[in-house]
């Protein structure tokens, strides 16, 4: 009887560590259990950026042109980093935040998502704004995430070291509407995905053996600091790239 009391123990021990009941009371009536099963484990960050603290910009290095200044504003209960309005008349200012290459940026083959929250305003969309990019399209390879065109629909780019290919999961929805939205971009064994806001809003088939891997730095906000660099005009916030 001893063994088979600690064998219900340990059993019930197992059923509780793999998933949770919840019921919710609600006055005059009870909601049924709803159970909740723990997903895999947690991301592996590979970087992530808050723009918070005495070092705000941690790896990066603004670079700056035309008396642009890599601004700070408040974000809830932090803050983001502000870039330069559209501008229709040279000399325009430009900024991008840029971090040296290193392994850990370059996925190769590897399943992995990146992403940021964002803020952008109707009024500064333009034709193709760059908020994530590492690499370049027509050298090498390359991950990006951009906002693009008048209704600022974000979208997610990979091209692979080996192709020419440019793989892109546009998002059925605009995010110029000057509120916050996270953005993210997921790397799967054929798919790429978009989500906005947590929501899959797209996807496009990539090859299982697309390889990223590149020298170029990471570059937050635009491609370069000079011109025609597919400025970022809207305000940035909790970068991150992780591997799962």
């Amino acid at each position: 009887m001893r063994f088979f009391r600690r064998f219900l123990v340990t059993a019930l021990l197992i059923a509780l560590s793999t998933a949770v009941a919840v019921t919710v009371r609600r006055p005059g009536r009870t909601v049924p259990a709803v159970w909740m099963v723990p997903s895999g484990p947690p991301a592996v960050t590979i970087a992530r950026y808050g723009f918070e603290g005495a070092q705000p910009w941690g790896d990066l290095t603004p670079f700056t042109r035309n008396g642009a200044q890599a601004r700070r504003i408040p974000h809830g209960d932090g803050v983001a980093v502000r870039f330069p309005a559209p501008c229709h008349r040279e000399p325009c200012r430009r900024m991008i935040l840029r971090a040296l290459s290193r392994p850990a940026l370059n996925p190769g083959r590897a399943l992995f998502s990146f992403g940021a929250t964002v803020r952008l305003s109707p009024r500064d969309t333009t034709d193709g704004q760059n908020v994530l990019q590492k690499g370049y399209a027509a050298e090498g390879s390359q991950y990006k995430l951009q906002i693009d065109g008048l209704a600022g629909h974000p979208s997610c780019v990979l091209v692979g070291e080996d192709s020419r290919a440019i793989h892109v999961a546009v998002a059925d929805v605009g995010v110029a509407d000057g509120a916050w939205h996270t953005i993210g971009c997921r790397r799967g064994r054929d798919t790429l995905t978009i989500l906005v806001d947590g929501a899959p809003r797209a996807a496009a088939g990539i090859p299982a053996a697309l390889r990223i891997d590149n020298a170029m730095s990471l570059n937050l906000g635009g491609k370069s600091a000079h011109g025609d660099n597919d400025q970022f005009h809207g305000a940035l916030d909790d970068v991150w790239i992780t591997k799962p």
